[in-house]
């Protein structure tokens, strides 16, 4: 089993690129894949401090990191950030598509550009960093892609369609990668967290958060370690077998 202070089986020269890591769940992502001797790229988008404090703490544990700013819904700049990953430690074997936002409103009120910088986000980002990862993966002939989505892309949540949808793409995204590339050993999977101890939890009110864990049947949130714990075995050589799955780690909701 696979321990946040574990050593994974022949990770010669893996390199992971976790989308959306200064903080939350791809901070703890890269944290626990970093613990693993994995070297980590903490990819943001403005919170330079943040990645950079990441970035420190792994080196100051005996990791290996950098932070590249880039955003990743424009190609260009996708582009930039898998050249300046190729030439600092070499080609990206792991993808992390963690990067997201919420932008909540009902459908009848929501705005075009929320509907847009939603799917942007959480959507177009994956398919453009999947593809440009894939070019050195199918060349090497190994890779993992791990899509973090989310139990709403499952069941959908009022409010939230730009994001259930952008989160239900993804599960087709996963999928139809999986197949394509599978004869190159390549696996692509999805995990679906529940509610986690976020910034987002963390600023729900406490009727908020009591009406949220009735449907919880453990009965509280997720850690973000809770998660990067199912990732950090989905890149492992123990989980090659694995690939084209929904993961939920939700507490039970999609039973409750």
């Amino acid at each position: 089993m696979i321990t946040p202070g574990g050593t994974l089986i022949n990770n010669d020269q893996r390199i992971a690129l976790i989308t959306g890591s200064s903080r939350g769940i791809g901070k703890s992502i890269a944290m626990q894949l970093a613990n693993n001797n994995i070297s980590v790229v903490i990819n943001y988008k403005s919170q330079v401090e943040a990645a950079q404090k990441v970035v420190t703490e792994i080196r100051n544990n005996g990791g290996n990191a950098i932070a590249v700013q880039s955003d990743i819904t424009n190609p260009n700049e996708v582009t930039e950030m898998f050249n300046q990953i190729e030439s600092e430690l070499g080609n990206v074997n792991i993808l992390i598509n963690n990067a997201g936002i919420i932008k909540d409103s009902l459908l009848i009120r929501m705005s075009e550009e929320d509907w847009d910088d939603v799917i942007n986000l959480d959507l177009r980002s994956a398919f453009l960093c999947t593809k440009a990862a894939l070019r050195s993966m199918l060349r090497e002939r190994w890779g993992r892609i791990i899509n973090v989505g989310s139990v709403i892309g499952l069941r959908g949540q009022k409010g939230q369609a730009n994001y259930a949808a952008a989160k239900a793409g993804l599960v087709g995204l996963t999928q139809t990668v999986a197949i394509e590339v599978a004869s190159r050993n390549i696996t692509v999977n999805y995990v679906a967290p529940g509610y986690v101890e976020t910034d987002i939890v963390e600023h729900l009110s406490p009727e908020r958060k009591a009406q949220i864990l009735t449907r919880v049947p453990l009965g509280r949130f997720a850690h973000p370690d809770e998660i990067a714990s199912i990732i950090t075995f989905l890149v492992s050589d123990e989980a090659s077998y694995i690939t084209s799955q929904i993961i939920a780690v939700d507490g039970g909701m999609m039973i409750s």
